[in-house]
């Protein structure tokens, strides 16, 4: 058995199966891959979402590690107190073993509502990884418009008509946010590619301070497509560099994976729900275009970025 499925493997038993997540959701393997790249325990903060809501359901519990369920607002800082309180004890003796800290959101606890936390303990230089896990929207409560969500997204509080476009507004670049902070260690990943994330996982892991890992994540119900979908769609977003692969490290940027051939945006687009408005209104081709535009910009800026 490889070392990434030995790994994922044996967080199962950091969290189990039996949640209440969707039949073909993202994040339960996300979680697990990440979980399984630490190499100490885990002490584990998780913002208000999808995965604690499915995860946390009284009397149950699917994680059987550390774990402090937070408000949307404040799960880093729940785990700056942790992580302070931890080098307190290991400094004075009164702690032996060793931990590791993972911080987990979805976009709207990541982006939106967490952020000034998030912004705080990146400042302060506390170490563990945050992890978003990104299905850009308000998934818990019934498909909200996030800062998360893409520019001509059909969404509950923006929605899409014969003569609107849905979603006006571009989505925020929260990786470069973060970056911004002075952070050691930023990645994007996505869960079509486990062996990419784990291998990033291990890195952020690694980092003595903040590092963030934002993980591509597609939500089956609100994104609109069958739950077998998932994966195939996540890798459309990486070939069509609507979503890409790559890390910040130490000041450097990395792409770690370059399309072997051109594959429109429209290819990601149309399979989901949320878009089928662009396909069939008479602003379709001008809003598709624009989509494709931005996304050709931001890949440009991104191989800049790396010396490409």
């Amino acid at each position: 058995m490889s070392t990434l499925a030995q790994t994922i493997k044996n967080s199962v038993n950091q969290f189990m199966p039996g949640h209440g997540a969707c039949a073909g959701c993202a994040f339960p393997s996300i979680v697990r891959t990440v979980m399984g790249a630490s190499e100490k325990p885990l002490v584990v903060s998780n913002a208000t979402g999808c995965l604690e809501v499915t995860s946390t359901i009284y009397p149950r519990s699917a994680w059987k590690t550390q774990y402090i369920h937070s408000a949307f607002e404040n799960a880093a800082a729940t785990i700056s107190g942790i992580e302070s309180s931890y080098r307190y004890l290991r400094k004075t003796g009164k702690l032996e073993r060793e931990y590791n800290f993972l911080t987990v959101g979805g976009d709207g606890g990541s982006y939106d509502i967490g952020l000034q936390s998030l912004s705080g303990a990146l400042e302060r230089g506390h170490r563990f990884v945050y992890l978003c896990y990104d299905n850009e929207g308000y998934m818990n409560t019934g498909g909200q418009k996030s800062s998360a969500t893409p520019f001509g997204s059909d969404t509950t509080t923006e929605p899409s008509s014969e003569t609107d476009i849905g979603k006006k507004r571009p989505r925020k670049n929260f990786l470069e946010i973060c970056i911004a902070h002075n952070i050691a260690y930023g990645a994007q990943a996505s869960v079509h590619n486990l062996p990419d994330l784990f291998r990033k996982a291990q890195k952020a892991f690694r980092v003595e301070g903040p590092s963030i890992l934002v993980v591509f994540s597609p939500c089956i119900t609100v994104w609109k497509f069958p739950e077998g979908n998932s994966i195939n769609i996540a890798r459309l977003a990486t070939e069509s560099r609507f979503w890409p692969l790559y890390e910040y490290e130490e000041g450097k940027y990395a792409v770690n994976y370059f399309p072997r051939q051109y594959t429109p945006v429209e290819e990601f687009l149309k399979l989901q729900g949320r878009f089928k408005h662009l396909f069939k209104n008479h602003y379709s081709q001008n809003i598709i275009a624009k989509i494709q535009s931005n996304v050709d910009l931001r890949w440009e800026k991104l191989l800049k970025k790396a010396g490409k």
